[in-house]
């Protein structure tokens, strides 16, 4: 009974190592097609109109806040809303529902 439980906890530190890797992945890919695509779009700027007027920022800014909202999932940086945040509300709401079980009996 015990080894299954092992088991079952070893696969699932498993599949979480794999979904952080996964997201860690695409992480890195969004942030290579990120510097790729605003490289260019900074030399077409540039080519047309000698940046008087800089408008490639704007595609870096919007792009680049949802670069840091995937770089803060894949880190973890985001500790107050995660995955191990629901887990700790969950055994939380669970501990508290006991000890109220435990008090009427």
């Amino acid at each position: 009974m015990e080894s299954n439980y092992r088991n079952k906890d070893r696969d699932s530190k498993y599949l979480r190592a794999k979904e952080r890797m996964e997201n860690i992945k695409k992480f890195y890919t969004s942030l290579f097609f990120y510097i790729l695509f605003i490289g260019f779009l900074a030399a077409l700027n540039y080519y047309t109109n000698e940046w008087r007027y800089p408008w490639f920022l704007w595609a870096a800014l919007g792009w680049g806040i949802g670069i840091a909202f995937q770089a803060a999932k894949a880190f973890k940086w985001n500790s107050l809303l995660g995955k191990d945040w629901e887990e700790r509300k969950m055994k939380q709401f669970m501990e508290e529902e006991e000890n109220k079980d435990n008090l009427w009996k």
